[in-house]
């Protein structure tokens, strides 16, 4: 998550270039095709309006206003969201409906309320699910996910999608899937065998040494380390790729992860 928000505010300042042609949000976005674009959501998107950010598999689908906006933006878009809004429910358009033998037609709305997905009409509500199919250890990116209403929440299903980003699936889900907090986990960046240099750090003093990762973690987990020399084994927390650290530090690296992720 923190390499995506980098990347977005590198985008932001990286010049005129990339300050956007400005585009109006539709009052009524709807699609068609399944495959939403950000010609369905804004009127003079012009050639960029080709490019999908988003999969419809049901009669609506709610996108994350954030998300809508970065993609925008790195498509040469300026969409400056005057209203502050979080929410774009994007509903099928007549035909699809009238594909689908739908009944009658969904109303649209964006919902501008912070927070968790709010109940909608009908005694429906908003789910989390996957625009395409995740493969075990790939890591969730934003345009993965979108809102669609359905008639409950099933047992598991996240709140809000920050807790969902970043993390890495746990195994195989398809797109469609309604998203669940175990289909995920903490991304690994050291896999079971692997060489891992251990760092210690206090009072002033830094020492070094090199160990075999006893285990698959990512960062902020704990891992033991086999000391190549003396195959002790040390309790540490990993930082990186091929890095972890013990002592104090390990402490603080774990305490400070812990914090950021009851955050979200």
């Amino acid at each position: 998550m923190r390499a995506l928000l980098t990347f977005l505010a590198a985008a932001a300042v990286a010049g005129p270039a990339l300050a956007g042609v400005p585009v109006v949000l539709k009052a009524d976005p709807a699609n068609v095709s399944g495959i939403v674009t950000l010609g369905d959501l804004f009127d003079g998107a012009g050639a960029a309006g080709r490019v999908a950010i988003a999969q419809r598999t049901a009669a609506s689908v709610v996108l994350d206003a954030g998300v809508v906006q970065a993609a925008a933006r790195r498509a040469g878009l300026d969409w400056d969201n005057a209203q502050g809004l979080h929410r774009i429910i994007v509903r099928a358009g007549e035909a699809a409906l009238s594909a689908q033998g739908a009944a009658q037609t969904a109303s649209v709305s964006v919902n501008p309320s912070a927070g968790a997905p709010a109940a909608a009409s009908r005694g429906n509500v908003e789910v989390l699910t996957y625009t395409r199919s995740l493969n075990t250890g790939d890591v969730v990116q934003p345009t993965d996910l979108a809102w669609i209403k359905a008639v409950a929440a099933p047992a598991g299903a996240p709140n809000d999608a920050d807790s969902i980003i970043g993390q890495a699936a746990k195994r195989p889900v398809k797109a469609g899937a309604v998203v669940l907090v175990h289909d995920v986990g903490v991304a690994q960046v050291i896999k079971r065998g692997d060489i891992v240099i251990v760092t210690y750090e206090a009072e002033g003093i830094t020492l070094a040494l090199e160990g075999t990762a006893t285990a698959s973690a990512g960062v902020g987990e704990v891992l033991a380390v086999e000391n190549t020399t003396s195959k002790k084994i040390i309790q540490s927390v990993v930082t990186g790729p091929g890095q972890a650290v013990a002592g104090p530090a390990a402490v603080e690296m774990r305490n400070t992860h812990q914090v950021r992720y009851a955050a979200r």
